[in-house]
């Protein structure tokens, strides 16, 4: 058996993504989040238009990174958002091949992390996750999301402890993640690969239907002191 990787970063990052409104960016980056995600993909009940993620990034103090999330969109149109909101990074959530991810971020021009859909149950430990990271070797980061219809976790947590003990690469836990049970996803994954970052959006929205996109500042909090209190555990 392959032995776990030493974690070489101590701190996990946190990604709050699928963000629509000011409020939501400024309650992020209050709350002390690394990244702040927006979903292009047009099908999407969280899309924003390219102009409207760059008026949001806007709002973004220096060292937190934007991301642009894409889904089977054309080169041209990966690289004109990208162009337009500065310092983004592009998140392939689609079927795009590594080739069509090197395409699209203008080789070598913009960093891009690639979406892994992991199979929902004991189907996932079928998923060839070091393959995968190995096809997938010029992404910054490999983010794993559970496989449902469409694109895009829908709220689902797939069995992380079926993932491999090594992976070399960092990667970004996503798919049903909530202030409840990040620590457990974190303690899991950690010591599997290079680097381990948290990506939430359902899990800290407002409670109801028709609320996808809209965020709760409290929920938000709340995920990333569950997150610091679980990096807390490790040094301790």
């Amino acid at each position: 058996m392959t032995a776990p990787l030493p974690s070489t970063l101590s701190r996990t990052r946190i990604k709050i993504c699928g963000l629509t409104r000011e409020a939501d960016v400024d309650a992020a980056v209050e709350a002390g989040a690394d990244a702040i995600g927006f979903v292009l993909y047009p099908k999407s009940p969280r899309a924003v238009t390219p102009a409207r993620a760059a008026e949001l990034a806007s709002r973004l103090p220096p060292f937190i990174t934007p991301v642009l999330l894409f889904v089977n969109q054309p080169p041209e149109e990966v690289m004109a958002a990208l162009s337009l909101v500065k310092g983004a990074i592009a998140q392939f959530h689609g079927d795009e091949t590594p080739a069509q991810c090197e395409e699209s971020s203008g080789p070598g021009r913009f960093r891009y992390m690639r979406a892994a859909r992991i199979p929902l149950g004991a189907a996932g430990i079928g998923f060839d996750l070091v393959k995968y990271a190995s096809d997938y070797s010029h992404a910054q980061a490999i983010l794993l999301d559970a496989h449902v219809e469409g694109y895009g976790g829908g709220g689902k947590a797939f069995d992380w402890s079926l993932l491999p003990p090594a992976v070399d690469a960092h990667l970004v836990l996503s798919g049903g993640l909530t202030p409840a049970n990040v620590s457990d996803g974190i303690r899991i994954l950690r010591t599997r690969c290079k680097s381990l970052s948290v990506d939430v959006s359902s899990g800290v929205e407002i409670d109801g239907p028709g609320n996808k996109g809209l965020k709760d500042a409290g929920k938000i909090r709340q995920f990333v002191a569950a997150v610091r209190a679980a990096d807390a555990s490790f040094s301790s």
